[in-house]
């Protein structure tokens, strides 16, 4: 259940609906967290990173994204990349037939190449199955 989850990165953000994957899972280099607002709900903040770019991967419900100056409807489906130094927030449509649910994943650090240039194959290696 979604909304089963109460967490956050400081106190005046944790709320429920909001899952801190990265934390469970003790990733280092990639987080994310997965998150659900009720119809009519908001972030009730903006905020905005330096180093971390974000990836918002929208999959059930209606809303919208603040982003700097500009307003982005989102919905199922609806992909949006923020990169360092926008400003974002983000709401429920009152109207939206059910929670806004997403998947939020961030990381910083280094640029990634086109094609991942540090993978191995390794065709000896019996499959599990």
């Amino acid at each position: 259940e979604w909304r089963a989850h109460f967490g956050g990165f400081r106190p005046d953000s944790s709320r429920e609906g909001r899952r801190v994957v990265d934390h469970e899972l003790a990733m280092q280099f990639i987080g994310m967290t997965a998150n659900a607002l009720e119809p009519g709900e908001q972030a009730g903040y903006w905020h905005r990173h330096a180093r971390v770019e974000e990836l918002y991967v929208f999959l059930a419900g209606r809303g919208q994204m603040g982003l700097d100056d500009e307003v982005v409807e989102v919905a199922a489906g609806t992909v949006v990349r923020v990169g360092q130094g926008v400003w974002r927030t983000w709401r429920a449509l009152p109207d939206s037939p059910g929670e806004l649910r997403w998947l939020c994943i961030r990381a910083g650090g280094y640029e990634l190449p086109h094609f991942p240039d540090d993978s191995e194959r390794g065709p000896e290696r019996p499959m599990p199955w």
